[in-house]
């Protein structure tokens, strides 16, 4: 983004985007785990989110720092963040379908529990029902989840934002939102392939090592990917803390079903202890990452709505046609 053929920067300049760049770098190098089966866990997918909403948020503090009102932005730079911020908001509220649709299955759970828990002579037969109910739930596809990869695919294809000829703050602006877009497209690529269970369509982003984040994101990518990868060759691709409640469901599913329960006592009453205790860490990590994909859908608005809101303050900016239709596309996300 910026050779030696570019714009030279001021000390001040070049610091703003040295400290973003190292910032991004120690994020990706947290997000790679020491024990790499954690990317399947609800819990690493949390801080992944966690990570992307305070690069987004940095891109914010960003244009402050640079003294870079919208007022002064090129036609494409604003083009840039705006079809990036509407296909963000869509994968979140996609990611939210699966997210909701896995919690639901916690009802069938929780009836299964309330039932084992019960004197078995008289609810064996309903906790069996539940089960089959929760599996037959948490087994069904979520179509939402193909079109992610349309929108990510979209999103690589026009990874290499504009060139920046005359402006030096405009030059680190891009070379930010490049950081920002690279992260994103990791994260949500492996959150779709962990969801859908599918680890055909990863990507592998070549990064130029100019770039203070490079190895570090690279590093990331290849052990995250290859641990996918590897994982999806020896058997299905699923979560972490609902592959703990399926195999404690395997275990105690024959008592249930052949009604032998006060036959094997101790294994039963175990087995039902064990189901609540992982039954709890799924329905745990299910709301807290919730909560950390919607505070980035609003992160992503929020700046989205400020843009849009200045542009129509300096209405020569931007023509009315083009801010209809980028008004329209929020409008679709949020209904």
């Amino acid at each position: 983004m910026i050779s030696p053929k570019g714009l030279q920067l001021s000390p001040k300049l070049l610091q703003l985007l040295n400290s973003f760049e190292e910032t991004l770098a120690q994020r990706m190098i947290k997000l790679n785990p020491t024990n790499k089966s954690d990317i399947f866990s609800l819990s690493w997918m949390k801080l992944a989110m966690e990570s992307i909403s305070e690069t987004y948020n940095d891109i914010k503090a960003l244009i402050n720092n640079l003294d870079l009102p919208v007022c002064d932005w090129d036609e494409k730079w604003i083009d840039v963040y705006l079809d990036i911020s509407v296909k963000l908001l869509d994968i979140c509220n996609a990611f939210n379908s699966e997210l909701s649709r896995l919690n639901q299955g916690q009802l069938f759970l929780k009836c299964a529990m309330h039932n084992l828990e019960s004197p078995p002579s008289k609810q064996l037969a309903r906790a069996c029902s539940s089960v089959d109910g929760f599996r037959k739930h948490i087994h069904t596809k979520n179509p939402r989840l193909d079109k992610c990869w349309t929108i990510l695919d979209s999103l690589v294809e026009s990874l290499d934002l504009p060139k920046v000829k005359n402006s030096a703050k405009g030059k680190i602006l891009m070379r930010a939102m490049y950081g920002v877009k690279v992260e994103i497209v990791f994260v949500y690529s492996v959150f779709t392939a962990v969801f859908s269970g599918s680890a055909e369509k990863l990507f592998n982003l070549n990064v130029s090592e100019t770039y203070l984040w490079a190895q570090a994101f690279m590093d990331l990518q290849t052990s995250v990917n290859k641990e996918i990868r590897n994982t999806s060759n020896r058997k299905p691709i699923a979560l972490t803390e609902l592959e703990a409640v399926d195999v404690t469901l395997k275990r105690l599913y024959p008592m249930i079903q052949e009604g032998s329960a006060s036959d094997h006592e101790d294994v039963f009453q175990n087995s039902v202890t064990e189901l609540r205790t992982v039954g709890d860490s799924f329905s745990g990590g299910i709301e807290l990452l919730t909560k950390e994909v919607d505070g980035f859908f609003e992160i992503v608005l929020s700046g989205r709505d400020a843009l849009l809101s200045n542009l129509r303050a300096d209405g020569s900016k931007i023509e009315p046609k083009k801010m209809q239709t980028q008004t329209g596309n929020v409008g679709q996300v949020v209904r």
